[in-house]
């Protein structure tokens, strides 16, 4: 099984307020997204690959009532609370918050938790209370996979190490795993390794010898688990990550990095296209 995903993040701002939203108004973002994608989805055989798309919060209706009936698209949120709501305890007092009960009655069946960009805002605030020892943070990430799985959600964990810990990428993401999945279901997860270290404009891409060491380690580590590429399946790398045995898919964002920058459905599928072809 190959799992494709797409995390959104908030590629929903209009390029007038300084996002890279193009492709509809924001009312009709996620529809269209939805829309405009699963009808090709469709010619893929949902034994041998399956699609989940990361939308934030406010988007999660549309998308979910944008989806024929048997979608190949599954409908996911960006991360849940560290606490939930509970018969004869907290009732919703969550204010601010993103507990897994709701995103399960919205329709979600999946949520990402862990993306280094939620990492560093975790990391962020403890520094604020002078915490600086990152396995604080795999801790408050093990709870909300703990949440999300009680819910019914599957996860996909992403892990990563950052260039000044690349020496010590072992023993970053071992913590990552053994801190992050204890306790855990692990069968309802998937890890996405992020080579942050790599990503963003001017870095050298994590390589081809490098993604494989990382994923064979995470094996290892997990007793089997699938890992996907969570640093961006791209057109430019799908054919390399497709060759990799031990990557079961791959994490998309956006798709397009030059001219226009930004999220486009069409691109979207062309990746697909390129990854499940060389996968052959």
């Amino acid at each position: 099984m190959k799992h494709i995903y797409l995390n959104l993040k908030r590629f929903d701002v209009p390029v007038e307020m300084g996002g890279v939203n193009r492709i509809a108004p924001l009312s009709d973002w996620a529809a269209y997204i939805v829309e405009q994608t699963q009808e090709e989805l469709r010619k893929y055989d949902p034994q041998k690959a399956e699609f989940c798309m990361y939308f934030p919060e406010m988007h999660l209706l549309p998308a979910l009532s944008a989806r024929k009936e048997d979608s190949p698209v599954q409908v996911g949120c960006q991360s849940v609370f560290r606490d939930d709501v509970k018969q004869g305890g907290n009732f919703g007092a969550f204010t601010t918050n993103r507990p897994a009960a709701s995103m399960a009655a919205a329709g979600c069946v999946s949520t990402i938790i862990g993306h280094c960009e939620e990492r560093n805002d975790k990391a962020g605030v403890l520094a604020e209370a002078g915490v600086t020892d990152t396995d604080a943070v795999n801790r408050l990430l093990n709870k909300e996979i703990k949440c999300a799985i009680d819910r019914g959600l599957s996860v996909l964990y992403c892990i990563g190490e950052k260039s000044e810990e690349q020496e010590q990428w072992q023993e970053v993401l071992g913590k990552q795993l053994s801190i992050g999945l204890e306790g855990v279901d692990v069968s309802k997860v998937v890890i996405a390794y992020e080579p942050i270290w790599s990503i963003g404009p001017g870095k050298q891409p994590a390589d081809k010898e490098y993604i494989t060491k990382i994923a064979r380690f995470v094996k290892e580590k997990t007793g089997g688990m699938d890992i996907v590429y969570g640093g961006g399946l791209k057109q430019e790398n799908a054919a390399m990550l497709a060759s990799i045995e031990e990557i079961d898919g791959g994490l998309i964002a956006l798709t397009r990095f030059q001219g226009e920058i930004g999220y486009y459905p069409e691109e979207y599928l062309e990746i697909i296209r390129l990854y499940m072809e060389a996968c052959k």
